[in-house]
């Protein structure tokens, strides 16, 4: 099919060879595109490329219809047995809403590249159907879960971002209005990536200090980028900020606790949590207890402690009934935490029997299982 450059995605293959008007060769017949070939695409002003169809198509009337059945809280009944027929778990609802704002991420990720700024209403249109679902959702560890995906990408990682920010400032205590700023500081926190090279940002090797200091200019791109596309002041400072730490060890600034905004203590730490999730921040194997425990670690010092204890306090009772993999093989459900040890909870294997993870040491959770 035909379509326009700023509605492609990540993933999406070419049919056709495409050239510029000059004639020149810009990508050929087959290639996957990424976030770089749409940027090169741009910069050769290709305004069209032929792509095969995509396995999900979603068309915006599904897009709504799904939004309207979720507001509605809708149960289909089967009629030819007379039994309930389950609808679809509230989060596989919220797919269709995920692969949406994705799609608008990338162009506001995309139009901040080209011209410096974005349209903040297309901002809003995108983030706000997915954050009023959320509170249907309660059981976060599943939803936050369903959404990690394989092809992590900028995209997909600030919107993650944005989602949890909006539970820790819930479970924090602030209003539904200012649980929405939050989540669009998270949902933005990186736009300034489109700044910096997509060879530094895609690098797999380390980076050089002239690189590392590049990428690290992110957080000021993100700060200009946002004051040029909206009047909110808070957001352009999550964007600037969400790299300091309390300590005074992040960057650009070095700023010290109390130096920070509170809207980005919070998005911080979720950035911080989802990264993980994906195997950045040094998580070469993403443990999700593990990744707990580390945040937990950097409650004292680097990470505000509230938003911190927040995530702890509202994620761990979501573990229980949870299926998980232990490190000796056996599968299991999680029955109970440990009050003295919260990452040590009380294990039922499918021998019926219980390991009690605080007292046999040498175990440990593999894998949380969905």
């Amino acid at each position: 099919m035909r379509i326009h450059i700023m509605n492609l995605q990540d993933g999406d293959r070419l049919t056709a060879d495409t050239f510029s008007d000059a004639g020149l060769h810009i990508l050929g017949k087959g290639t996957v595109i990424r976030s770089e070939d749409i940027t090169l695409l741009m910069q050769h002003r290709v305004d069209y490329v032929d792509i095969e169809l995509r396995d999900e198509e979603i068309s915006e009337a599904e897009f709504f219809a799904a939004s309207l059945k979720h507001a509605a809280g809708s149960s289909s009944t089967s009629t030819s047995t007379g039994t309930s027929s389950k609808e679809q778990p509230p989060e596989e609802e919220m797919k269709p809403q995920f692969l949406q704002t994705v799609h608008n991420y990338q162009n506001a990720f995309l139009e901040a590249l080209t011209v410096g700024k974005f349209n903040a209403t297309m901002v809003d249109d995108a983030l706000q159907p997915m954050v009023e679902g959320l509170d249907e959702q309660k059981d976060v560890v599943h939803l936050l879960m369903m959404l990690e995906r394989d092809d992590v990408n900028n995209y997909t990682h600030s919107i993650q971002v944005g989602l949890l920010s909006f539970y820790i400032a819930n479970w924090m205590g602030y209003s539904q209005a200012e649980s929405y700023k939050i989540s669009r500081g998270g949902y933005l926190h990186d736009i300034g990536k489109c700044k910096v090279s997509h060879r530094i940002r895609n690098k797999t090797e380390p980076l050089t200090p002239e690189e590392q200091l590049e990428l690290q200019r992110h957080t000021i791109y993100g700060h200009e980028i946002i004051k040029n596309s909206m009047t909110d002041e808070a957001t352009a400072l999550v964007a600037l900020q969400h790299h300091e730490r309390e300590d005074g060890s992040g960057y650009p600034m070095q700023l010290g606790k109390g130096e920070i905004h509170p809207y980005t203590q919070i998005v911080s730490v979720a950035d911080i949590y989802i990264g993980m999730r994906s195997g950045n921040h040094g998580a070469s194997n993403p443990n999700l207890i593990n990744n707990l425990r580390d945040i937990y670690a950097m409650g004292f010092g680097k990470l505000n402690e509230k938003a911190v204890q927040a995530l702890m306090q509202h994620l761990l009772p979501n573990f229980i009934g949870k299926q998980v993999l232990l490190s000796n093989g056996e599968k299991g459900v999680i029955v109970m935490n440990n009050a003295s040890d919260i990452f040590k909870p009380l294990i039922k294997v499918e021998s019926e029997e219980y390991r009690d993870l605080s007292k046999e040491r040498s175990l440990s959770i593999n894998e949380l299982l969905i």
